[in-house]
């Protein structure tokens, strides 16, 4: 029997796999024939295997609507990445308000949280407000205990190797 409500999925932790365990459900349910809206807070407009890959995939959808690498010392660019984190949220509300997707992935916004780019209540808002039928997946580090218990599906992504820790840097279709 297949239940249609929608569901609050998080996906946190110190480990990798977060945003590609997020990919991964969006590539199922585009699958399934879902309208999907993945987007990214934090990540700048890069050539990234999952944007080369939606720009191929009718009604998938990857808007990376973040400033880049934060550095919170800088109170200029501190204010820039601010602003884009305002205008992800305002993406974000309009695409559950506009009901034109069943699934919404709001990748790293647990990021944006924690460093203050946006506030708890925005965020909770945003899974209050979320449609009955539309699955809404919250990714990053940190998630806070509200949401978790909230949240129908929850997983945490735990290190136990990761090959930067050998010096081996960034791989092309493992990182990006």
């Amino acid at each position: 029997m297949c239940d249609k409500r929608g569901l609050v999925i998080v996906f946190t932790g110190d480990g990798k796999g977060k945003t590609t365990a997020a990919l991964g459900l969006a590539l199922r349910a585009w699958g399934q024939g879902l309208r999907v809206l993945v987007i990214q807070f934090v990540k700048e407009d890069l050539e990234t295997g999952e944007l080369k890959a939606a720009d191929r995939l009718d009604g998938l959808e990857i808007r990376p609507l973040g400033a880049g690498f934060v550095f919170e010392d800088d109170e200029k660019g501190f204010r820039r990445h601010r602003a884009a984190a305002a205008a992800a949220l305002g993406a974000a509300r309009a695409a559950l308000e506009g009901r034109g997707y069943e699934m919404v992935v709001l990748d790293e916004i647990f990021v944006a949280l924690n460093l203050g780019l946006v506030t708890l209540d925005e965020v909770s808002a945003l899974a209050a407000q979320k449609p009955e039928d539309v699955h809404l997946v919250l990714t990053g580090r940190g998630a806070p205990p509200e949401i978790v218990a909230r949240a129908d599906l929850v997983t945490e992504m735990r290190e136990i190797k990761h090959h930067y820790r050998s010096g081996v840097g960034a791989q092309r279709g493992i990182e990006y």
